[in-house]
Formats: C-alpha cells, sequence, structure tokens
C-alpha cells in the first residue's frame, strides 16, 4: 500500500515538473524585447529560438548523466542549467550587464538543454513506477507541458501586468523552486517490487487516471478560459490561487479511490455490483500490453511468430505485383516491438516517412509558436501577444491530453496510433492558409488554437509512435535521433520566416524602429511565409497518411493477436 501511494506523489510531482519546465513557450511574450535591447534582425532573432530548440540535439547527454547520477541530481542540474541561461538573458534585457550576440546564443542553448533534461527526468519517473499504464501516465504527464505558458503569464500578470522582461526571471527561478518542491516525492520512490498489480488494483489505477485526465481538462479550461481576465494584478492573483489549487488537488484523487475500495470492502460488501468496474487496461491483455513497453522476453515471442523467429517486412501472396507495388511493400512492417538499432532504423522508409511527418507538422508548429511575438505584433495586435501565446500553450495542452485517445477507445474504435498521428496534422495546413488568407484578430486565434491542437497531439503521440514502431528498448535512442529534426526545422522554417520579414522591413511604408532593431509591419510580413508554412505542412500530412497505410497491418497484426488473447 505505501509503494502504490507513493507512486502516485510521483506521478503528481512530475506532473508539476512538466507543468512550470515548458519555458520554450513563453519565448514569443519578450523576444521583440530581447531584439530590440540587442539591436538584432529577425534572422538573428531566430537563430537564438533555434539555439533554445537546439537543445534537444543533446537530449541524449540526459540519459547518460542517468548512468553515472542519481535522477535527482540531474533534476538539479537541469534547473541549474535553465537558471544560468534565463538568469544572465534577464540580467541582459535590464540592462544590468552588456553582453555581445554571439554569447546570447549559447545562453539559449545552455536555458534549451535544461528543458530536454526535465523532459527525461519525468520520462524516467513515469517508466519506473508505472509498468503497466505507463502510456497513460506518459500522456498525461507531458500534456502538463503545454500549460506552462498560462501559467508563467498568470505569475507574471500576479507581479507586474506591464514587465514583459518578467519571464526571462521566472524561467529562470521557477523551475529551481519546482525541482525543490518535488524532492522529497522522486527520493523517496517505491522499491519495484511493490509496484506489482493484482487484479483489483489495475482496475483502481485505471479509475484514479481517468479522474486525473478530467481534472487535467478541468485545469486547462480554467487557464484557457479565464486567463484573458488576469490583466489587473489582484485578478491575477486569486487566478493564480485557483491554477496552484487545480494543481495541488490530484494529490487527494488516489485516496479518495483507496477510501472508496475500502468502504465498499468493508461496509458495503453485500452490495458489490460485479462487473461494474470501469477499466482501461483489461486484466487478460496485460501480458500482450507489456509486450509492447519493453519485455525483452515477450518481444523475443513476438519475433517468432512469423517464420521461425525471422519477422518478415514483406508478405508476397504467390501473385505478381507490379513495380510500384513491389517498391511500397519494400520493407514494410510487419509486426510491432521488434528493437531497431539506430544503424537499423536510419534503414527504414517508415522511419523517414515518419521524420518528415514529424519535421512537418509538429516541428512547424512549434516555429509558429516562437514566432508569434512578431506575427501578432506585424499585424498591429502586440497588446495580445500574451494572449495568444496563452491560446497556443492551453490548446497544445489539449492536444497533448487528446493522444491518450488511442488507449481510452481501443476496446470500443480501434485505430492504429500511426491513423491518429494523420488525423491530427489536418488542421495544420487548414490554420496556415486561413491565415495567408486574412490578418483578422478572429483568425489570428482560430490559427493559433488549431496549430497548437495539432502540435501538441504530435508531441505527446510521438514517445508511444517509436516505441510500437521501433522497439520500446530502442526507444530513448531513437526517439532521440527522430527529435533531431526539431533544431533542424527550427533553422530552416525560422529562417524563412525571418528573410521574408526583413525583406518586408525594407519596403516603404511598412518599417518602423524599436530601439535599433528594424520591425515589419503589415501583413505581407509574413503572408508569404504562411503560404510556404501551408504547403510544406501539406507534405507532413501526406508522409503521415503513407505512414499509416504502411503500418496498418503491423498493428491489425497487433490487434487481433490481442483479441484472440482476450477470448481464449
Amino acid at each position: 500500500m505505501v509503494g502504490q501511494s507513493r507512486k502516485w506523489m510521483i506521478l503528481v510531482a512530475t506532473t508539476w515538473i512538466q507543468a512550470f519546465t515548458g519555458t520554450n513557450f513563453d519565448f514569443s511574450s519578450y523576444s521583440s524585447d530581447l531584439k530590440s535591447v540587442l539591436g538584432i534582425s529577425q534572422v538573428q532573432l531566430n537563430y537564438l529560438s533555434v539555439a533554445s530548440d537546439m537543445g534537444k540535439a543533446f537530449g541524449w547527454c540526459s540519459g547518460v548523466s542517468l548512468l553515472y547520477f542519481p535522477l535527482w541530481v540531474v533534476m538539479f542540474m537541469a534547473a541549474f542549467m535553465g537558471l544560468f541561461g534565463y538568469g544572465l538573458q534577464w540580467l541582459v534585457i535590464q540592462k544590468l550587464i552588456s553582453l555581445p550576440y554571439v554569447l546570447v546564443f549559447p545562453l539559449c542553448l545552455l536555458a534549451g538543454c535544461s528543458i530536454c533534461w526535465f523532459n527525461t527526468v519525468c520520462y524516467v519517473l513515469c517508466i519506473r513506477n508505472f509498468p503497466t499504464n505507463r502510456a497513460l501516465a506518459l500522456s498525461l504527464t507531458i500534456s502538463f507541458n503545454g500549460v506552462s505558458a498560462a501559467l508563467y503569464t498568470l505569475i507574471a500578470n500576479a507581479i507586474n501586468p506591464n514587465d514583459d522582461n518578467l519571464y526571462l526571471f521566472l524561467n529562470a527561478l521557477v523551475p529551481l523552486f519546482t525541482s525543490a518542491v518535488a524532492l522529497v516525492p522522486v527520493l523517496r520512490q517505491p522499491p519495484p517490487h511493490s509496484l506489482s498489480l493484482p487484479t483489483d488494483a489495475v482496475r483502481r489505477d485505471s479509475l484514479i487516471f481517468l479522474l486525473l485526465n478530467l481534472l487535467a481538462v478541468g485545469t486547462g479550461l480554467y487557464l484557457l478560459l479565464l486567463n484573458s481576465a488576469s490583466s489587473h494584478a489582484s485578478t491575477a492573483r486569486i487566478l493564480l490561487g485557483g491554477a496552484i489549487l487545480l494543481l495541488v488537488l490530484p494529490l487527494s484523487m488516489p485516496g479518495i479511490v483507496y477510501a472508496r475500495d475500502w468502504a465498499r470492502r468493508t461496509i458495503h460488501s453485500s452490495f458489490r455490483l460485479q462487473g461494474s468496474t470501469f477499466n482501461l487496461v483489461d486484466v487478460d491483455d496485460l501480458e500482450l500490453h507489456k509486450e509492447l513497453i519493453g519485455s525483452h522476453e515477450a518481444t523475443s515471442a513476438n519475433n517468432g511468430i512469423l517464420s521461425g523467429g525471422i519477422i518478415p517486412y514483406c508478405v508476397s501472396s504467390g501473385e505478381k505485383v507490379g513495380c510500384c507495388e513491389n517498391v511500397w511493400e519494400k520493407d514494410r512492417l510487419m509486426v510491432l516491438g521488434e528493437e531497431h538499432p539506430a544503424r537499423m532504423l536510419v534503414r527504414r522508409w517508415d522511419f523517414w516517412l515518419y521524420y518528415v511527418a514529424y519535421f512537418c507538422g509538429g516541428t512547424i508548429g512549434l516555429v509558429y509558436s516562437n514566432n508569434l511575438g512578431q506575427i501578432s505584433q506585424s499585424l498591429g495586435y502586440s497588446s495580445q501577444t500574451n494572449a495568444m501565446v496563452t491560446l497556443y500553450s492551453s490548446c497544445s495542452f489539449f492536444g497533448r491530453l487528446l493522444s491518450a485517445a488511442p488507449d481510452f477507445l481501443r476496446d470500443k474504435v480501434y485505430f492504429a496510433r500511426t491513423g491518429w498521428l494523420a488525423v491530427a496534422l489536418v488542421p495544420t495546413p487548414i490554420a496556415f492558409f486561413l491565415l495567408a488568407a486574412s490578418g483578422t484578430e478572429a483568425v489570428l486565434r482560430a490559427g493559433t488554437g488549431l496549430i497548437g491542437l495539432s502540435s501538441g497531439f504530435v508531441f505527446s503521440a510521438a514517445v508511444s509512435v517509436t516505441s510500437e514502431l521501433f522497439g520500446p528498448n530502442s526507444a530513448g535512442v531513437n526517439h532521440n535521433i527522430l527529435i533531431t529534426n526539431i533544431p533542424i526545422g527550427s533553422l530552416l522554417y525560422g529562417l524563412l520566416a525571418a528573410l521574408v520579414y526583413d525583406a518586408n522591413a525594407g519596403s516603404s511604408n511598412q518599417e518602423a524602429f524599436m530601439g535599433e532593431a528594424s520591425v515589419c509591419m503589415g501583413r505581407n510580413c509574413y503572408f508569404q511565409t504562411f503560404v510556404w508554412w501551408g504547403c510544406i505542412s501539406l507534405l507532413g500530412l501526406l508522409a503521415s497518411t503513407l505512414l499509416f497505410l504502411r503500418t496498418r497491418l503491423a498493428y491489425d497484426h497487433f490487434e487481433r493477436n490481442r483479441n484472440r488473447t482476450q477470448s481464449s
């Protein structure tokens, strides 16, 4: 019982870490001021956002560090990286110190590394403490990373609504404070043997996850709908208190469920209704579920399903097929869960379709969020920048929560997770073409919400997709290979936007000045960028559709095995 209660403490602590360490989402809130203080162009500002995203390219360092240091040490290493990286930027933007551009760049890189290291700590905590329901634990905790901008907006408005420079100061200190609060649960992790779940505990955990997801939806709606009312410090403080209460409230959920079970056993046992308990993970399906989440023995058994232990990636029907069909069937994934070392991974067509889908889908949404400050400013809505950042962050949060839909609905509506990924990318091109067609505030809000929803789903679902397609034991390395597209996309897409922006800033009647930096005003500043981004996101949608068509047989094969296990 002690081990079971401690793991829920760890889950709540992990949501706190995620909620307060998504500091890359508020870049747009202070980017214009940073550009003005440094006196740099839009292209140079883009390089700073790229530096922050480049932290993901060094994600493997956090994994290596966990081999030599305790988890809590790595967590505080991440906190001090952020303290140093963001803290010095705050001193620069306050003009308390003066640093050249070439030194601000590595500070942004260091700040980006801190975010990636925090994410690694959270992933490891979920994997260690929820071996059966890790997909649900990961989806729930990762989703809270999307509310960071909304929470930071509340905190900043509660202190001084007119000071955008506060974001850098908060980015430096709040993650360190959160790490200190989460330290006790992290140090008191339950031993692995206490995490094994009997039948009734599996059902109880499923109910707790359902309640926690419902509470998370309520938290997201609270931050999205009431954040616009936080422009006054007094109101912001009240709303911030409510947000903190909502973040603390999950601590009571396991206790309520445990108390309910105790009451049913001791007081109302004679009135118990058999078979009425809600269950996300069917008890008979646990062994098959373990196959997908990292059991080496189950993976070996899976590998032996076809042709004596060798998994064919193309199944011939004996009929003659054309050249195009041969190309389509080449290296086609037929079984989920096979381990792919990096050398094998990069030779798979499925991986490169997946890479392009992420590169042209989720990553382009992240670059859009990095440019939200300049987009709002160019359209004449600079006063709405923080509201737009909060909207994107909140919709990203809901997108991440929706990534758990395949796990909640798989017994009622079966659909391959790669199919869900393709559906999630549909709103992105629609949003960009809407933004290109109109520059009104309503369209800006609608486009921002759609892009946040789509990219949030991709970011959260990608961890599970990587594990399913290319093996759970290799997911740590393979996922870091996948997200190398983020700094590349940040550089290329951001550079495209910056070149268009600076070209229009130099045109007549569209240039203003803020300090030493030129500012582009008007719809033309981003019109071509939105058109290009819309076309690129269509390419991502096409790649994700092809990935679904190539992998659905593997998902069908897995689903048939699962149904066979349940019926036996």
